[in-house]
């Protein structure tokens, strides 16, 4: 009966007096088949404690065994509640394991990247202590609440009573004066070779311009992070918008770096950075040219963020020269504009400093990969090999992107946007479907590569800076120039395949 029980002996620490066991009735193998049980249970009296053994079956039940007879002394119910205490245990240990592993994962914080930053304060204000407004786990009220009556959150400093603010000892309260903003002046300029006057009257003479300065040409550190990005972007591993600013998209682009050229660049190595810039096309910055063409546009003034707006405008063009120069040189609008701080963009002849990309990226594109996790776009060719990679944004916890294997359906330049409430999502008051004109500030960018599964897409975007950092109705957003050069790789079949 011995070797049909299992699987291990506990050892049993007890003070060395005598104990009584009760022998529970067990059946006699010699018994025969009619299963005759032994004499009724009796006492046992046993030295020690010590000379009995435990062992457990395969049911879970304690066996207590005599140690020098192997005779069976007891045999205790299993213990139901065991088996849960040790699951129990094994979640414990598993989420504790996860929240290392997570803990690990954002150690590293992205300034440009808004969710990096919103967990950073989350971060920082429970280590003080403090609950941000709208956590899940509930407010943190403060013990003195205003005088409006409304509670008032911990973050960032407790709130504490001023007697002289609030009126307890009779002082008025003293209403501060509001701060009025205020600009500087627009520089009117007066444009050279005016033509003849309206009526006839004779034309206003003009002081010839100066040939303009070029831009002073010296490296900043912002500069010099601004040189890896123009390096990573000629290679094909796109690092979004030129902002001389490290971040989550130039991390992505690095890796793809490696892929794509089989060198391990880092960040760090200012040398080989240089070495790889020469190699690839020379200096990162080069100066442009503003031309006639450029400052005629067409413009708009602004663009609404209303749909029912926007399909009342004839066209989405860009806002302004430096939006059309930054996207045409893939570069943030603000970075372009410091790098050129007393440049008038809208005029002619003016010579500005700009990001020195490659050439578009020519090898035919057989299967894209959307990566949800990574947040990036990767194209292969037929031989399998990387083709580009972009930083993207893939749909949204309200509107998730496709999951599996797809196929490009279509391919569209510089498109029309048909807004359908009842199959897309619901934005503002509008509930009628709308036809919203085309242009590089349109919903979809200038660029729309639909997908087998209707309403979904690669598309472009009005807001190349948030590429990566933000949340799209479930297609797949690039920067508008991306969005292009992938445009001019694929045809309707290539394969779509999404990834988490």
């Amino acid at each position: 009966m011995l070797a049909r029980i299992l699987v291990f002996s506990l050892s049993l620490a007890m003070p060395p007096v005598a104990a009584t066991a009760a022998v529970v009735p067990q059946a006699d193998p010699a018994a025969g088949a009619a299963g005759e049980s032994r004499p009724a249970a009796r006492e046992l009296r046993l030295a020690q404690v010590g000379d009995v053994e435990v062992y457990y079956d395969g049911r879970g039940r304690r066996v207590i065994v005599d140690a020098w007879t192997g005779e069976i002394l007891a045999i205790e119910p299993a213990d139901r509640g065991a088996r849960q205490r040790e699951l129990r245990r094994l979640k414990r240990e598993q989420i504790l394991r996860e929240r290392t592993a997570r803990l690990q994962e954002q150690e590293r914080y992205y300034l440009d990247d808004p969710e990096d930053m919103a967990r950073l304060r989350r971060d920082m204000a429970r280590e003080r202590g403090y609950a941000l407004p709208g956590e899940e786990f509930g407010f943190r009220v403060y013990p003195e609440p205003p005088r409006d009556g409304l509670p008032r959150y911990s973050y960032p400093e407790p709130y504490e009573r001023d007697p002289y603010r609030d009126g307890a000892y009779g002082r008025p309260e003293i209403q501060e004066e509001p701060e009025i903003a205020t600009r500087a002046p627009i520089r009117r300029e007066p444009l050279p070779n005016v033509g003849p006057r309206p009526g006839g009257q004779e034309p206003v003479a003009v002081e010839p311009v100066e040939p303009a300065t070029p831009p002073s040409t010296q490296f900043t550190a912002r500069d010099d992070v601004a040189a890896l990005q123009v390096l990573l972007d000629r290679a094909g591993a796109s690092p979004g918008v030129i902002d001389g600013r490290f971040g989550s998209n130039v991390d992505k682009a690095l890796v793809a770096y490696r892929e794509l050229t089989g060198e391990n660049l880092k960040s760090t190595d200012s040398e080989g950075i240089r070495k790889a810039l020469e190699a690839s096309g020379g200096d990162p910055f080069t100066t442009y040219t503003i031309t006639p063409e450029d400052a005629a546009g067409p413009y708009v003034a602004s663009v609404p963020a209303d749909y029912g707006q926007k399909a009342k405008l004839e066209r989405l063009s860009y806002t302004s020269v430096l939006e059309m120069l930054a996207e045409r040189f893939h570069m943030d609008e603000a970075y372009l504009e410091q790098l050129n701080p007393d440049a008038n963009f809208n005029r002619p002849g003016t010579i500005i400093k700009v990001a020195k990309v490659g050439a578009p990226a020519s090898t035919e594109v057989a299967r894209i990969v959307a990566d949800k996790g990574r947040k990036q776009v990767r194209a292969y060719g037929r031989d399998g090999n990387l083709v580009a990679a972009y930083p993207a944004t893939i749909g949204s916890a309200d509107t998730p992107s496709p999951s599996g294997t797809h196929m490009v359906s279509r391919v569209a330049f510089n498109p029309e946007y048909t807004y359908n409430p009842n199959l897309n999502f619901k934005q503002g008051n509008n509930d009628k479907v709308l036809t919203i004109p085309p242009g590089p500030n349109g919903p979809v960018g200038s660029i729309w590569i639909a997908l087998d599964k209707p309403t979904y897409g690669i598309h472009g975007t009005p807001d190349p800076a948030k590429i990566g950092k933000t949340e799209s109705h479930g297609c797949v957003r690039l920067t508008n120039w991306d969005a292009e050069e992938l445009a001019k790789l694929v045809k309707p079949g290539v394969i779509v395949q999404f990834i988490n």
